[in-house]
């Protein structure tokens, strides 16, 4: 009996070991194997060649478009969608990999996805790429894989590395001169540079004593060839560390009073500091040549800024609110501000040649397409045309612009198709003019309805008197009130007792467009930017934008119309359907 009880459980132990031993070998040749994980297609085809130019001033139109999913990972900050041109390539990052279109026409490529990890970081030069994967839910279980941009292939990988550190709104990290920082996983005290050619590390940079890398923060580093800059974790201090990232000897180094790490932007041998306290600008010695102060002069970005012609170019905020806003160009070697003026609060801002490029939320005030302003980087003459996009209000992410090969590129986010949404880029080329301004994208002002003539007496509430709402976009003032509010006289007023202009109902003319298509297309991107839309019926087209607060945007024909009445959607539907049924029998 010893002996039969001693062969079962021998039986059993064999069993369980053989068990494990399967585990251990499916897990290693299967479930990590690169044959099934790996989706990687590349390409032979050259890289394309993308003429260093935008668009000229003057209307533009959408020369192709792509939309991209947002894919929950899981892991809060990193679900995003981030853009680059590199090797005239339109690379896309997310966190289900790399995908890289020619960015002449948007078509494909190559990709590198890998099922079950998630790409948490990626970095990028002059021709090559670098991505940084971790294995879902088995964050120990990481990769740096250095890839040639042209055609996608892998050319090293590297294990138990990570970021240096990671911007949380693009993913991406410094890099600069073929060269990507990165650290150890187990010592965040030393800096260290790959060769993205071979992924050998090629340097390292020991840490001031009490300081360690940030695993990721927004705007906590960037790189140029020439110069990488990183905000530090000190202990109860912060400080930036400025290196050139081809031999990672220090710059300069600079330590800030304020505890919190503060946000960086790099432009060339330029590096922006912003603290709280300030934004302030370093040359390439370390020299500070701009101060701005403020305790909030960025707002809730990092400024937008661009190196033009020596001089630096940038956007702040000189007092409380975006009204504040201006744009400085300041020459480098003189320390000399050349020109300056005040802007709307531009989102995003990319020079190319002796062009900058600002993208607005909006044309104007009361007008709904976004607009580009083209700024001439000598003087600051600026020239304004409408854009074919909605940009969202309020910090439901970053928009995106580049430029090159005479095209301008936009991604901005929406909401639509997806409970994650989605980000939406559009390739912008220059378009033929029409018979009125490009400021108006070729309409002619006279085709403007007078918003205050879209409701009669018998459609609004007694009591009520018109407060109209002028525009002007750029040099040309439309010569009819765009938005027209209706307020109670000073007798309805005093028989309700109370002030009801915020309640007061609003009808404004956001746009008159070249076609009916063309404002089709332009109630589409709106709705998309907005989660709670959805269809009414009135007019040729209609949305409720948001059924509760009473918002309503209405098409008809070519024509753009919004209505609102402060949490009142029944007003709101009933003043739509008159303004519309108005516009419809005087519109031409």
């Amino acid at each position: 009996m010893a002996g039969s009880r001693q062969r079962v459980m021998l039986g059993l132990v064999a069993t369980m070991l053989a068990v494990a031993t399967v585990g251990v070998v499916v897990n290693k040749f299967v479930l990590q194997a690169e044959w099934w994980q790996e989706d990687h297609q590349t390409t032979t085809e050259p890289a394309p060649s993308l003429l260093n130019v935008g668009p000229p001033p003057g209307p533009v139109a959408v020369g192709w478009q792509l939309t991209t999913q947002i894919r929950r990972s899981g892991l809060s900050p990193y679900d995003q969608v981030a853009h680059a041109l590199v090797d005239g390539q339109l690379v896309v990052a997310t966190t289900r990999g790399l995908d890289v279109r020619d960015a002449r026409t948007g078509t494909r490529r190559w990709h590198y996805h890998r099922a079950d990890w998630l790409l948490l970081g990626w970095a990028a030069t002059e021709r090559h790429l670098v991505a940084y994967l971790e294995r879902a839910g088995h964050r120990d279980n990481r990769m740096i894989l250095g890839f040639d941009a042209a055609g996608g292939q892998l050319l090293w990988r590297q294990k138990d590395e990570v970021p240096a550190v990671t911007e949380r709104s693009t993913l991406r990290w410094p890099a600069g001169s073929d060269v990507v920082l990165t650290a150890s996983a187990d010592d965040r005290g030393t800096l260290r540079g790959r060769s993205v050619f071979t992924g050998r590390q090629v340097w390292t940079h020991a840490l001031p004593r009490g300081c360690a890398l940030p695993e990721a923060g927004t705007y906590a580093s960037d790189a140029s060839d020439a110069l990488a800059a990183i905000s530090l974790d000190c202990r109860g201090r912060s400080r930036v560390l400025a290196v050139d990232p081809r031999t990672g000897q220090t710059r300069w180094s600079q330590e800030f009073a304020t505890p919190e790490p503060p946000e960086i932007a790099v432009r060339g041998e330029v590096a922006l500091v912003a603290d709280g306290t300030a934004l302030r600008a370093y040359d390439g010695a370390g020299k500070e040549f701009l101060t701005r102060p403020g305790d909030d002069v960025c707002g809730a970005t990092m400024c937008p800024a661009v190196i033009s012609g020596g001089n630096l170019i940038v956007v702040y905020r000189s007092g409380q609110g975006d009204a504040s806003r201006r744009m400085e160009s300041i020459e480098i070697s003189s320390r000399r501000s050349v020109w300056q003026r005040a802007v709307p609060a531009y989102p995003a801002l990319v020079a190319k040649g002796d062009r900058l490029y600002a993208l607005r939320p909006n044309l104007a005030p009361n007008l709904r397409p976004a607009g580009i302003d083209v700024i001439a980087a000598g003087s600051g003459q600026t020239a304004t045309v409408p854009a074919p996009l909605v940009v969202p209000p309020g910090p439901t992410g970053r928009p995106w612009l580049a430029a090159g090969g005479g095209l301008l590129y936009v991604a901005v986010p929406e909401t639509l198709s997806s409970p994650s949404g989605v980000v939406r880029l559009v390739a912008l080329r220059a378009a033929a003019g029409g018979p009125g301004p490009a400021e108006l994208g070729g309409v002619s002002a006279a085709d403007w309805p007078d918003a205050c003539s879209l409701l009669t007496r018998r459609d609004l509430p007694k009591g009520h008197r018109s407060r109209p709402v002028y525009v002007t976009v750029g040099e040309v003032r439309l010569p009819r009130p765009v938005s027209c509010t209706y307020e109670p006289d000073g007798d309805q007023r005093r028989r309700s007792g109370r002030e009801q202009s915020a309640g007061a109902p609003t009808v404004t003319v956001e746009w008159v467009a070249d076609s009916a298509a063309s404002a089709s297309e332009l109630l589409s991107a709106l709705r998309a930017t907005e989660p709670q839309a959805r269809q009414a019926d009135i007019g040729d087209e209609a949305y409720e934008l948001n059924p509760s607060s009473g918002t309503i945007a209405v098409r008809v024909d070519r024509y753009l119309i919004g209505v609102s009445a402060f949490q009142n959607p029944g007003l709101a539907t009933r003043l739509a359907r008159a303004a519309a049924l108005t516009l419809r029998s005087t519109s031409p």
